[in-house]
């Protein structure tokens, strides 16, 4: 048996208990990792009022949380990168299982070598804000000499985003509180709006590509910053139709979603601008790279507090006040600092 925080019903007064319930059976594909930490993300406190439904599928009771750094304990016949003993991190967004637990079973696919260079919380904090920025420049073939605004640069996405894109050979704009000015130079950020007391599209422009992280009407203001053939890349909606048929969704959803982007797409084509929406895929060949780069001294991870796994609900409220400087990292079990 393992202890696990689970979530038990959808709503806004969702239920969210500490369980003990069977460690996971593993397929052939997979690895038995013992949690060490896992690393908190926006959507996670999201999830559980049930605005998440249409699009992940969760069979309740559910484990919360997706990133984690752990050790392998054990591997399924089929895996040949990993062996018992091995330090990994990965994230299992998207899978029907969770990272809030002692123990998670892991496909082999998702998961990656742990940074050598960082500890287990660290490692915990990077998977989905990693591959989300990866595979957002990806997307975008973001290239060096041009130009990407990333909103909310001092938190969870923003901190990694900006380094990434400084590696890359980009110039960054952002937008940030006084109080975080100095974060965001630091990681590498060329101009930065204090949101409180300007708005950036009446300062910034000439922009080639915006990473949206922010809901409200600050998707359509980043409109206004870019160049004719620029791109946004959406992280927080809405959902569009590409996204519905690559998921397999029915018409009816693919009926949803056209309606739903219609407007941004629409005011995005007359300035002859590119929308898409994102939805971050684990993938351990990813974080491989990521680790790589790290390692080198290139991108470091940014953790604002750790909190212990009897604390887990506490964390998941602190992230969801929005005041996060970096990562909120859950940590499970004491391990090593850099093994």
């Amino acid at each position: 048996m393992m202890k696990a925080l689970q979530l038990k019903s959808y709503g806004k007064s969702a239920q969210l208990q500490f369980e003990n319930i069977p460690r996971p059976a593993i397929n052939d594909d997979e690895l038995l990792v013992m949690v060490y930490a896992a690393g908190l993300n926006a959507i996670d406190c999201m999830i559980p009022t049930g605005s998440f439904k249409p699009i992940l599928k969760l069979t309740l009771p559910a484990v919360m949380g997706s990133d984690l750094a752990g050790v392998v304990e054990e591997v399924g016949k089929n895996v040949t990168r990993f062996k018992p003993g091995d330090a990994v991190f990965a994230s299992l967004f998207d899978m029907d299982q969770g990272a809030l637990a002692e123990y998670a079973a892991v496909p082999e696919r998702a998961a990656a070598l742990k940074p050598a260079s960082l500890d287990f919380i660290e490692a915990a904090s990077l998977p989905m804000v990693a591959l989300t920025c990866w595979q957002a420049f990806s997307r975008a073939k973001l290239s060096a000499g041009q130009r990407v605004f990333i909103p909310a640069g001092s938190g969870g996405v923003g901190t990694f985003a900006i380094q990434l894109a400084k590696h890359l050979g980009a110039s960054v704009g952002t937008t940030t509180s006084a109080a975080n000015m100095e974060l965001v130079s630091a990681l590498g950020a060329d101009e930065a709006i204090d949101y409180k007391k300007a708005d950036f599209d009446k300062i910034l422009s000439n922009y080639d590509l915006a990473l949206a992280t922010v809901r409200g009407d600050g998707l359509e203001k980043t409109l206004e910053i870019l160049k004719p053939h620029g791109e946004v890349v959406s992280l927080v909606g809405p959902p569009d139709l590409p996204f519905a048929r690559q998921r397999g969704m029915n018409s009816v959803m693919k009926a949803l979603f056209w309606l739903l982007s219609r407007k941004i797409i629409s005011r995005a084509a007359r300035r002859q601008i590119r929308y898409s929406f994102l939805f971050v895929s684990p993938n351990g060949d990813q974080l491989s790279e990521i680790a790589a780069l790290i390692d080198a001294g290139k991108l470091k991870p940014v953790i604002d507090k750790t909190f212990s796994f009897a604390d887990s609900i506490n964390a998941l409220s602190y992230l969801a006040a929005g005041h996060a400087k970096g990562k909120v990292v859950v940590q499970l079990t004491d391990s090593p600092s850099a093994s």
